[in-house]
């Protein structure tokens, strides 16, 4: 069965349902009132009806009659003007949305394209994938940090593990956690770098973050400009010292929004098995 929304809007506080965008836009379409009747099925009456109590609640006039029939005003035009911009919203809505971190959500383009799945993709920092999940507008959630789907108890599934490397603006060769000692660093909200941090502060490094930033790229891009800086990125994004591999190894997840909806069981099903050799060609981990 297949479920279409239709929209109705809230004005200064007034309601407007969605018979009477309807009504609105077929009166624009026609330059008729009594022909958009006939198409809607009402009576005129009905219709005129419509348009004035709409009138009345928003206090402008919205259709005015002409020597050739009836067409919007200024204001009529720019509410359905509106109005059709909330429903493509809707429309696009009808292919899947998929929304996560930068790296999760590239890896499941990648994976997508690759299985035949025409979505529509997403990469941004977890926090504001998971609001956009929260509110209903995903579909498939990818998140670059594990903990946010234990936090909030979700049920993933885990698709490819991954590490972080030591991203320095000289390609410096760190191989000991006491070179970073003093170190200036870009952080990079919202990724799996909680772990860099935690580990160099039990180990009482003392280091310096300057920067926060939401994406990776920028970051790399800031820290190979700089002299002094320095920044932690994912081992599949870009090379660099692995001083902290094994402190830094996570897994990348993702999380349906329906897991009933038979039109990604099969996307799944590939992802977690014959996906998993791409996974690894993209330079992620066995996990």
């Amino acid at each position: 069965m297949k479920i279409k929304p239709r929209l109705s809007l809230i004005i200064g506080g007034e309601t407007l349902s969605f018979k009477f965008f309807e009504t609105l836009d077929i009166v624009s379409q026609t330059r008729s009132q009594r022909e958009a009747a006939k198409i809607l099925g009402i009576s005129h009456a009905v219709l005129n009806r419509r348009i004035l109590d709409a009138e009345k609640k928003l206090n402008m006039n919205l259709v005015k009659s002409t020597g050739a029939g009836s067409q919007l005003t200024e204001d009529g035009l720019n509410l359905i003007k509106q109005y059709h911009q909330l429903t493509k919203r809707l429309d696009a809505h009808e292919k899947p949305v998929i929304c996560g971190g930068y790296i999760s959500a590239g890896l499941v383009e990648v994976l997508a394209s690759e299985y035949g799945l025409d979505a529509l993709v997403y990469q941004t920092e977890d926090e504001s994938a998971l609001h956009l999940y929260d509110m209903g507008l995903v579909d498939i959630l990818t998140l670059d940090d594990p903990v946010k789907a234990f936090m909030r108890d979700m049920d993933f599934i885990p698709m490819a593990r991954d590490h972080l490397v030591l991203v320095s603006p000289s390609d410096e060769d760190i191989m000991d956690l006491s070179q970073l000692e003093g170190k200036k660093f870009v952080e990079v909200t919202g990724s799996a770098q909680r772990l860099a941090w935690n580990t160099m502060d039990n180990e009482e490094i003392d280091y310096k973050i300057v920067r926060v930033l939401k994406s990776p790229y920028e970051a790399l891009k800031i820290v190979k400009n700089s002299q002094d800086l320095y920044t932690f990125l994912n081992n599949s994004f870009i090379n660099g010292s692995d001083v902290l591999k094994e402190d830094t190894n996570h897994i990348l997840t993702m999380v349906l929004h329906n897991p009933e909806n038979e039109k990604f069981k099969g996307f799944i099903d590939y992802v977690s098995g014959r996906g998993r050799k791409l996974i690894q060609e993209l330079g992620f981990g066995k996990f």
